[in-house]
């Protein structure tokens, strides 16, 4: 791997540090789909500290009808829990750090591997990158949408939020990574 795609690597990583503290820390999009919050909040805590021992994800189903079905049209809740509280966010975000760095570096070393083609315009390594992101974003949170998962909205948004993430990234990538200049040959 050469210094400028490690460097390409590197920078995109630091972009994704940037990105998330902004977008998430400062602007709240993660809290405003994750960290919802219920109006009577407090009964639904003690209810689930009661009852919820064991860290895993639970469906909460509607009571069966008579002939063991579940009722139509009738919600269905999921409780998640990981087994930490609030202390653990710290060490939660030093584990995270890493492939914030990791995964940008992965994909600038993949599109130095592309043909000369790619390399040669900044659209199409934009592209390629975005397509990476597209396929994470569709991997990550489309197939989370569902009975028990996020709302389609909200899936869709995360979506949109990684795409775009990685078309930033594509765009800086595409600043720094360039084909490999090819030797004349010179006839005598």
């Amino acid at each position: 791997m050469s210094r400028n795609v490690i460097v390409a690597g590197v920078l995109a990583g630091l972009f994704v540090f940037v990105w998330y503290f902004v977008v998430n820390g400062i602007l709240g999009f993660n809290s405003r789909i994750n960290m919802k919050t219920l109006p009577e909040e407090r009964l639904v805590y003690q209810t689930l500290r009661n009852h919820v021992a064991e860290p895993g994800r639970y469906a909460v189903n509607p009571r069966l009808t008579s002939d063991r079905r579940f009722p139509p049209h009738q919600p269905v809740f999921s409780v998640l829990y990981g087994g930490m509280g609030h202390e653990a966010a710290g060490r939660h975000a030093l584990f995270s750090l890493p492939w914030s760095v990791i995964l940008p570096l992965i994909v600038a070393w993949m599109l130095s591997l592309t043909s000369d083609r790619v390399l040669s315009s900044a659209s199409r390594k934009v592209l390629f990158v975005g397509t990476i992101g597209l396929l994470l974003a569709v991997w990550s949170h489309l197939k989370n949408f569902g009975i028990g998962g996020y709302p389609l909205g909200d899936s869709l948004l995360m979506s949109l939020h990684d795409v775009v993430l990685w078309v930033c990234i594509g765009l800086i990538l595409a600043w720094r990574i360039r084909p490999e200049p090819r030797e004349r040959h010179v006839s005598g």
